[in-house]
């Protein structure tokens, strides 16, 4: 069994707030965005969640992030892509990722959960229709490249300004900076074939297994295979995604909120759910010791060097704080991890 090797650490955080106080809540998770590039950590990820409380615009809440921040990788995991329009949202991605000097990474997914809510609202016409899928991601990635629009002698005017149009602010490196979060053979074999770094987290889809572990290695294996197949220019990020929760520091009644919070989502992962054979991992609960065992005995974790701490939904700052702070110090070193600020003053 191979040893993991971790080079990038990162986490992802589900962005909570309250009902009648959004404010504190998005502010908390600003701060922990900070807090973590104090730690060290390479990258931070908030989810985009619609109807929920949780931030509906990962491009607004990054902007807002990169000024809290200087060095940290700030990504979205993931943008359901049924509910955007894909050259106003490659605006918004592009300017958030200039106001944050180039530090955007920008996760994907396709459909639009609640649609049966939420489709009329954000389409005219009958959206059931369109194209939510992978072409509308693939529109976007296309406009953030930033091609001129129109014939070579087209061009706009404004005060004081004649130019050729085309999607500003312009800064073609986003274009290589994009990830989809893939869970099905498809899916992988997509990203691989247009480019996008993979994002794999406790979520996938059960072809030919009931077993967790052994989809998850075949979606990583497709996905290398492809992209080996397109040439040494395409990303080849890969980041695993786990729900990681060390108790070392807590006090007793954060242990018990821990496993409480575990076992209440064990069930689902003993069998394939719903008619897409859904398969789930466990969260990976407990003391750092404990933690690492289930790590080293995970074989995935042994084919990335890219991890992605999932925090739990609804949870308190402090209680994210303790579970970044328990995980830089006492888990991640132990695969051989370094903290950003540490890698720069040696090199």
């Amino acid at each position: 069994m191979s040893t993991p090797t971790i080079t990038s650490l990162a986490f992802l955080t589900p962005g909570n707030f309250a009902d009648d106080d959004p404010y504190t809540g998005l502010e908390e998770t600003l701060q922990l965005f900070a807090y973590g590039e104090r730690l060290g950590f390479d990258g931070a990820w908030i989810r985009q969640r619609h109807l929920e409380h949780g931030v509906g615009s990962a491009a607004v809440f990054l902007a807002a992030a990169g000024q809290r921040t200087e060095r940290i990788e700030l990504g979205t995991a993931v943008i359901p892509i049924g509910y955007e329009n894909p050259f106003r949202l490659a605006e918004d991605l592009a300017l958030a990722d200039v106001l944050s000097q180039g530090r955007l990474q920008i996760g994907f997914s396709t459909g639009m959960p609640h649609a049966d809510l939420l489709g009329d609202l954000v389409h005219d016409g009958d959206w059931r229709g369109f194209d939510l899928s992978y072409g509308r991601i693939a529109r976007v990635v296309d406009n953030l490249r930033g091609d001129y629009l129109g014939g070579p002698d087209t061009v706009i005017h404004s005060p004081g300004n004649v130019q050729r149009p085309r999607l500003q602010p312009h800064n073609p490196d986003l274009a290589r900076r994009l990830w989809y979060g893939g869970g099905s053979l498809r899916s992988v074999n997509w990203a691989a074939e247009n480019g996008l770094s993979l994002l794999s987290g406790n979520i996938v889809t059960g072809e030919g297994t009931d077993d967790f572990t052994t989809a998850q290695l075949n979606l990583l294996a497709e996905y290398r295979r492809t992209l080996s197949t397109k040439g040494a220019d395409l990303p080849a990020r890969v980041a695993l995604g786990r729900v990681i929760v060390p108790f070392d520091s807590a006090d007793a009644a954060g242990r018990a909120r821990y496993r409480a919070y575990a076992a209440s989502r064990h069930e689902r992962t003993l069998a394939p759910q719903g008619p897409k054979r859904t398969l789930f991992a466990p969260d990976v609960v407990g003391t750092a010791e404990q933690i690492l065992e289930q790590l080293a005995a995970d074989p995935a974790v042994a084919e990335v060097s890219e991890l992605r701490l999932e925090l739990p939904y609804e949870f308190h700052r402090e209680e994210y704080e303790q579970i970044l702070h328990d995980t830089r110090h006492l888990i991640a070193p132990e695969l051989g991890w370094h903290p950003a600020a540490l890698t720069t003053s040696l090199s």
